[in-house]
């Protein structure tokens, strides 16, 4: 359904039923834009955090590797490893190899003990007194001998898992790394033993939790097997974190939102260089990010609900005190279209809507009096027009006759004078023919009468001048039996011979043709070779032919003249100023006069 085909009130109630709508869809557009920026942002914070958290831990990890690749590539390290002298072992060798091991473990805080095995399972080290019990135990045998037999280790260092010691329940992870002999002995590039390194958790805990996200949101430094090696939260240390898990790892570089333990939060990962499997996890709290916000959402919505709230008042008001007095002037503009006379409209109100009844009441009345008027006026202008018209049609028609008489009269005299008999009869026979189709009643006759007529009237030119002239009359069978004006081309015929071709010395020739042009009019060309007209002879002659009627009138032509502007006058009655005579001419090279009428059948 149309909108404009809706009553006022309900296009207006429409419109401000759609403004609502819309105000309120920006406003929740624009709350949400600004809470997802303010997300986006808070996101790219934390990634920058955790970056540089991860540079920080990455930093750490390969001085820990650049420390023990010192340690298995010395060569006294080595060839402890090989040396089959215990002495040479124990107090040649095994000083500097302990000299450099204390010397790397205060030089890397990092660093809580160091021990170095051979293949024959002896072993040097450098502990902390309150860590290095650990190396001394069982569970950490068993432990470090998985790795020993791991074929990753033997190529190269790597970071073991968490082991939990049972007695105290502290936690520990160790970097081991292969010792390859390249002293050239018999052993060379063999491997002759390992180094393991203990990091030191509580730096790294203190390093993770000097990193300030969220006030509860969470950082954690996960190992290859997702185990917490470090976190600012230490309810979550040493345990599996499973609910890391769950989250699509593809996402989380950039930071995905989820839901953990019933919480909307954003998850965050970055993967450590220098550790493979590692990565640092952030997870932020989504209100948190939002809290800011708080003020302005609550600014923006007691803006919204007030916008609205007078949207609906101000429409209220439109519908009961606009649309009820357009409707009331509406009625009654109805009751008037009814020509219920007399009727006025009743004025509702003072504003512009009661000017207007106001205004419409005194134009009804002057309206009234107006049409009154109008309607005596017209009677008595039509009954006029009617007898002038009749006056004026007949006063035309009539002026033919005298004029064609009075010329034939005078071609029967001449002829009479010098002839005497048969041509006479000719002439006297053309003649009544002429003057019987010229007195009928009808002013539409068949264009055959009317072409018969021609060639009567050529009969007679052909006599008076002895076959002077050359006349042909081609019109189109189709036309034949159409309808046209009564004496329409005999007159110009009339003027072609007395104009045109008469004040030639030698003979002439003249052509009447007749058909139907491309609008599915009639066309009729009357074409002389005669000494034609001048310029400005023409030009007034076409400008009276052009004149409008009431000026035709006052300028009715005499003379010479009388043929074409009679004829034009007639056809512009009858059919409108779209049909009539046109004329074109050259000095010395002939005229030709254009008939249009409509096409009438019978």
């Amino acid at each position: 359904m149309q909108i404009s085909k809706l009553k006022l009130k309900h296009q207006i109630l429409l419109i401000f039923t759609f403004s609502i709508i819309i105000f309120t869809s920006m406003e929740l557009y624009f709350y949400y834009s600004f809470y997802d920026l303010t997300q986006k942002r808070a996101s790219n914070y934390g990634n920058k955090i955790i970056e540089q958290t991860r540079q920080k831990i990455d930093t750490v990890f390969n001085d820990l590797e650049v420390s023990t690749n010192i340690v298995v590539n010395n060569k006294k390290i080595q060839e402890f490893t090989i040396a089959d002298d215990d002495y040479k072992r124990a107090f040649d060798i095994g000083a500097y190899v302990i000299d450099l091991m204390e010397y790397m473990r205060s030089f890397n805080s990092y660093v809580n003990g160091i021990v170095i095995n051979d293949s024959e399972g002896r072993r040097i080290y450098s502990l902390a007194t309150s860590n290095g019990d650990i190396f001394f135990s069982n569970q950490y045998a068993e432990f470090i001998n998985s790795y020993k037999l791991d074929s990753e280790s033997v190529e190269k260092g790597m970071y073991t898992d968490i082991l939990k010691d049972e007695k105290t329940g502290s936690e520990y992870f160790f970097y081991i790394a292969p010792i390859i002999e390249a002293i050239g002995g018999v052993r060379f590039s063999q491997q002759t033993g390992y180094c393991s390194v203990m990091v030191n958790t509580d730096r790294l805990q203190e390093l993770v939790k000097n990193t300030d996200l969220t006030p509860n949101s969470t950082l954690y430094l996960l190992n290859s097997r997702n185990e917490v090696i470090a976190s600012n939260n230490t309810n979550f240390r040493g345990i599996l974190f499973k609910d890391i898990l769950s989250v699509d790892r593809d996402s989380l570089t950039n930071g995905v939102k989820t839901n953990i333990n019933g919480e909307d939060v954003i998850v965050q990962e970055k993967d450590l260089e220098q550790a493979d499997g590692w990565r640092i996890v952030s997870i932020i709290p989504v209100h948190e990010l939002t809290t800011d916000m708080n003020a302005i959402k609550n600014v923006s919505i007691i803006a919204g609900v007030g916008i609205i709230l007078s949207l609906i008042i101000l429409g209220y008001f439109f519908l009961n005190n606009l649309t009820r007095p357009v409707m009331g002037l509406v009625a009654d503009m109805k009751k008037i279209g009814k020509r219920d006379m007399g009727f006025r409209i009743k004025v509702r109100s003072t504003n512009e809507v009661g000017v207007l009844a106001y205004d419409i009441n005194s134009m009804i009345d002057q309206m009234e009096e107006m049409a009154s008027n109008i309607l005596n006026t017209q009677a008595r202008l039509y009954e006029s027009e009617i007898s002038k018209k009749q006056v004026e049609f007949s006063a035309l028609q009539s002026q033919i006759n005298p004029h064609f008489l009075y010329n034939t009269l005078n071609c029967i005299s001449s002829i009479g004078l010098e002839y005497g008999s048969k041509e006479i009869a000719q002439i006297t026979s053309s003649m009544s023919k002429i003057f019987r189709y010229s007195i009928k009643e009808d002013e539409l006759v068949q264009i055959s009468e009317e072409i018969q007529c021609v060639q009567a009237y050529m009969n007679i030119i052909s006599i008076r001048y002895e076959n002077k002239f050359m006349m042909k009359v081609h019109v189109d069978d189709k036309i034949m039996q159409m309808k046209t004006p009564k004496m329409i081309l005999q007159p110009i015929i009339e003027n072609s011979v007395y104009h045109g071709l008469e004040r030639r010395d030698a003979g002439g020739s003249l052509y009447v043709n007749g058909q139907i042009d491309a609008n599915g009019d009639i066309c009729f060309q009357i074409t002389d070779s005669g000494i034609g007209i001048s310029h400005d002879e023409l030009a007034v002659i076409k400008a009276k032919l052009s004149m409008d009627y009431s000026e035709r009138v006052k300028n009715s032509p005499d003379g010479k003249s009388i043929g074409l502007s009679n004829i034009n006058n007639r056809i512009k009655l009858m059919f409108g100023e779209g049909y009539g005579v046109d004329i074109e001419s050259q000095l010395g090279r002939g005229t030709t006069v254009m008939v249009k009428i409509p096409s009438i059948s019978n």
